[in-house]
């Protein structure tokens, strides 16, 4: 009989790993978006995130009050940083202010603001994305202009029964979005070249291509009576219709046609919300945007995750011009709205890459450039409102910074003193059974 102890014995010598079936690493479990990962060390102390990957990934105070009145303080100091630049330009500042309120809340006012923020928000949304992973997608305001010609030229082409028409439009600009921001993240992961110059240099290639398609001798055409260039029409079968028979059912009557598209910026934010803090996919693009190097250990392919984000925000851009195209102009032109992608960087920024946040932070920034028209009639230059919205971001930003850090530092020192309280715990038991 053979004994158990008896190192020739094969059962008594240790598993050894099979290298035709090597085992998966482990991953580790999803935390809640509001827990700070831990850091190696004292338990409850948070991992120091460098700033500015704090700032991009929406990172701020966990507690209730300190998320409420963090973004309340910064609001309050931009107002009187505003009044202040006010005064300097030797303006009423108060009844500047209000001259914005009252010109603001009319009804005119309040369907061009919500029509001006549903393509903020897909716009941040876009951005947010790829800050979530610490991701700077600088190309989105390439990426929905591309998709928006090409969408347009596709639909005024083709002619189908609605809603077939406008799902082909709007898959299209999907696609073609995301297929124009897949090529910063290929090269990203093959080459090493960094998004921020490869989207900036992709926004200038988008531009020139849409200047060389956009020619009556191609896929435009010069408008009767006016020096403006644009795409054929799409039919009306192609078209989306306003919201504002849906409002009337529900006794909302406006002047003004809203964006009928609207309800799809909302479904965007849910499903942005749902697929990044409650998916796997979601908290692998987290710990990406945290460590590429803890993700790879942790069995996530983190150049993988580099391409299917930037694809994923380019797709979300693809849609920022679909409520313009479909609801109002119906084609792509020279007035087609531009610079939507880098007010979409300060409107994430301000929200703190969160759907509410983000809602919010759009309605702002269309509120403050629906109003600056008003402002000229109370001799304030009209300039003074983009001046505004650089005081609103900094001042939000630096104050969460803040916050955060006096946060952790707290925590830091809370943790310091329940270890200390329990070596002295410790030390008096020893002393005690001595």
């Amino acid at each position: 009989m053979t004994d158990p102890k008896d190192p020739a014995d094969p059962a008594s010598e240790p598993s050894k790993p099979d290298p035709s079936n090597p085992e998966p690493n482990p991953i580790p479990e999803p935390r809640p978006e509001s827990e700070t990962p831990p850091k190696a060390g004292p338990p409850g102390v948070p991992e120091p995130v460098p700033a500015w990957k704090a700032i991009l990934r929406g990172m701020g105070p966990t507690g209730l009050a300190l998320k409420i009145g963090a973004p309340v303080l910064a609001l309050l100091i931009s107002l009187v940083i505003t009044m202040i630049l006010l005064r300097i330009t030797g303006a009423d500042p108060f009844s500047s202010v209000q001259s914005m309120i009252d010109y603001g809340t009319t009804e005119n006012s309040i369907v061009d603001i919500v029509n001006r923020a549903t393509r903020y928000y897909l716009s941040a949304v876009a951005v947010a994305i790829g800050f979530r992973m610490a991701l700077l997608n600088i190309g989105v305001d390439g990426q929905y202009r591309l998709a928006a010609f090409f969408a347009a030229v596709l639909g005024g082409a083709v002619t189908l029964p609605a809603p077939l028409g406008q799902l082909l439009v709007i898959v299209a600009a999907m696609a073609v979005g995301g297929l124009w921001a897949a090529i910063a993240g290929v090269l990203k992961v093959t080459r090493g070249v960094s998004e921020v110059l490869s989207t900036i240099m992709l926004n200038a290639i988008a531009t020139g291509v849409i200047a060389y398609l956009l020619n009556d001798d191609r896929l435009a055409a010069f408008r009767p009576n006016s020096n403006d260039v644009a795409t054929p029409q799409i039919p009306k079968e192609g078209r989306i219709g306003s919201l504002n028979g849906f409002l009337s059912a529900i006794g909302i009557d406006l002047p003004g046609e809203v964006y009928g598209l609207l309800p799809l910026a909302i479904v965007v934010g849910i499903v942005f919300w749902v697929v990044i803090n409650r998916t796997r996919f979601g908290f692998d693009l987290r710990v990406s945007g945290l460590s590429l190097s803890a993700a790879q250990a942790s069995g996530v392919n983190a150049r993988r995750m580099i391409v299917y984000t930037m694809v994923l925000s380019g797709v979300v851009a693809g849609l920022i011009g679909m409520p313009e195209l479909l609801g109002a102009s119906y084609e792509y032109s020279l007035n087609f709205p531009a610079g939507l992608g880098f007010t979409g960087i300060t409107v994430a920024l301000l929200g703190r890459n969160h759907p509410v946040g983000i809602a919010l932070a759009a309605l702002l920034f269309a509120f403050l450039d629906q109003t600056s028209d008003i402002l000229q009639d109370v001799d304030v230059p009209k300039e003074i409102v983009a001046v505004m919205q650089g005081v609103v971001v900094l001042t939000v930003v630096i104050v969460y910074e803040l916050v955060r850090r006096w946060e952790i530092r707290l925590q830091q020192r809370a943790v310091a003193a329940e270890l200390a309280t329990g070596h002295d715990l410790a030390r008096e038991a020893s002393g005690s059974a001595s």
